[in-house]
């Protein structure tokens, strides 16, 4: 279940790039051989909010600045508490799988390639993460937005269900 956490951006919000991977394409015509490049990038104010996107370029810098304005497009809003996740989270995306666990302070982002530039875009100091399946950058790059979106942390429990905060810590 994929929810709507989309936020719009204002000119006031400071987002870093980090490029995940490029991937050389070649196209064979009669008249030799074309290349052209294809970037995925992640964008985040390490506070709470990330975004993707892809640029495909015939070079690898207009390519990264593609992808770096369809990342601005796409922002979501992630519940970060204390520099971890609230709670463990799995999610599927294509091939693809992932799993992210909270950690105590001190632990360092515990993830792989696609998934750490992800977590550390957020602003996720402490984490454990696990990805599963295929480990094709796009498709952990989207499962790991899809779990990190699906989080919701007690507030947003307690809003959503229209009690208040010590009912949620009670249970």
């Amino acid at each position: 279940m994929a929810l709507n956490n989309r936020v719009k951006i204002s000119s006031d919000i400071e987002l870093k790039d980090r490029l995940v991977a490029i991937n050389r394409v070649t196209k064979v015509t009669k008249g030799g051989r074309t290349f052209s490049f294809s970037a995925i990038v992640v964008v985040g104010n390490e506070e709470g909010i990330i975004g993707w996107g892809l640029g495909k370029a015939g070079e690898v810098t207009a390519a990264i600045a593609k992808g770096v304005e369809a990342a601005k497009k796409n922002l979501t809003r992630v519940p970060v508490l204390k520099g971890t996740v609230p709670h463990e989270q799995s999610a599927k995306f294509g091939g693809a799988e992932v799993f992210i666990k909270p950690a105590s302070h001190g632990t360092g982002v515990v993830a792989g390639g696609a998934m750490r530039a992800v977590l550390e875009s957020v602003g996720i100091t402490d984490v454990l993460a696990k990805s599963k399946g295929s480990s094709n950058p796009h498709n952990l790059v989207k499962a790991t937005i899809l779990a990190l979106s699906e989080m919701r942390d007690a507030r947003m429990v307690a809003q959503n269900r229209g009690i208040s905060m010590e009912k949620v810590f009670r249970g």
